[in-house]
């Protein structure tokens, strides 16, 4: 197959090219700049961030059997737009539905987008989400995720595309950045950690088994189509991933007892509410339909992926 990649020299995007190679399949890689993608692909230059140029046929998009659309405005801490949501919008539903239409106009059957837990929300019903809960997005980057799922449902339909939409969870794996990179950090350096009473279960996906979801739904030959969860299958503790990072890294987990309450009165008083809120508090999803109808399992423990993502950590700190 010829598959079209937004967002190809991304985190998530260079493993899911080298997988496709992989396999076989020819890629299209666009992406802003060229020159930093797998070697094997084809790299087009998309000046604009919402791929309205794309949509205009310049850059013309070459024949292709389906989408992956991996480019976003991701989220932010602190986001100093103007107007926030406007700005999400622009890059998250418009740049969606522009990559969609060039991909259809260049043959596309299939389009695979890849979306977020938080076009559900920040914090779970008391039990891990499902596909077909009601979504309740509460930030900026969360409602333009859960539009843009919506909008391409909509083009879908009427265009007769098939759209199967991704929500991963908190991804990592080698070259991960932000928090996660921040954590492993905080690790290796042997730094005591107040989160050993935090037993909160958070779902984590690797980047390699996310990759290797999204190339399932692809280039699958049966149709697919609707909303997928995709997960390591093994939701660890907050204390629980603080030990198993410490693990791979070979260091020893300096977790220190403090009172679940105790961090997040200590949020209140650092105006750091949501952080902690999002450290101390469950978000678990359910990826059991990408199992049962797709016959998918995870090609990595978690237990693998972290080995790997501690490594790579290691050989450039």
């Amino acid at each position: 197959m010829q598959i079209a990649v937004t967002g190809a020299n991304g985190f998530v995007g260079r493993t899911l090219c080298a997988q496709l190679c992989d396999a076989g399949h020819q890629v299209v890689a666009l992406v802003r700049r060229a020159g930093s993608c797998e070697p094997r692909v084809h790299e087009i230059a998309v000046p604009d961030d919402n791929f309205a140029s794309l949509a205009a046929g310049a850059p013309p998009l070459p024949q292709c059997d389906a989408l992956v659309h991996l480019a976003a405005r991701v989220h932010m801490m602190h986001d100093d737009a103007t107007d926030p949501l406007a700005a999400y919008r622009a890059a998250n539903v418009e740049g969606a539905l522009n990559a969609a239409r060039a991909a259809h106009a260049a043959g596309a059957r299939r389009i695979v987008f890849v979306s977020s837990v938080k076009a559900l929300g920040e914090r779970e019903p008391g039990r891990p989400w499902r596909e077909d809960d009601p979504p309740a997005p509460v930030d900026p980057y969360g409602i333009s995720k859960h539009e843009a799922e919506q909008a391409l449902f909509a083009l879908g339909r009427e265009h007769g595309i098939e759209v199967a939409v991704v929500r991963p969870p908190l991804v990592y794996g080698p070259g991960v950045r932000a928090n996660f990179r921040g954590l492993m950090r905080a690790v290796d350096r042997g730094l005591p950690l107040p989160l050993g009473s935090v037993e909160a279960r958070r779902s984590m996906v690797y980047v390699g088994n996310l990759a290797d979801a999204i190339r399932t739904l692809a280039t699958r030959p049966e149709p697919v189509g609707g909303v997928y969860h995709v997960t390591d299958g093994d939701d660890l503790s907050v204390a629980g991933m603080v030990e198993a990072i410490a693990t791979a890294l070979g260091r020893p987990a300096r977790l220190v007892p403090v009172p679940v309450a105790w961090l997040r009165g200590l949020g209140k008083l650092t105006g750091k509410v949501a952080q902690v809120e999002r450290l101390t508090s469950p978000l678990r999803v359910d990826s059991s339909r990408l199992r049962n109808e797709l016959g998918w399992t995870p090609p990595w423990s978690v237990a693998q992926g972290l080995a790997e993502t501690a490594r790579a950590y290691q050989t450039n700190r």
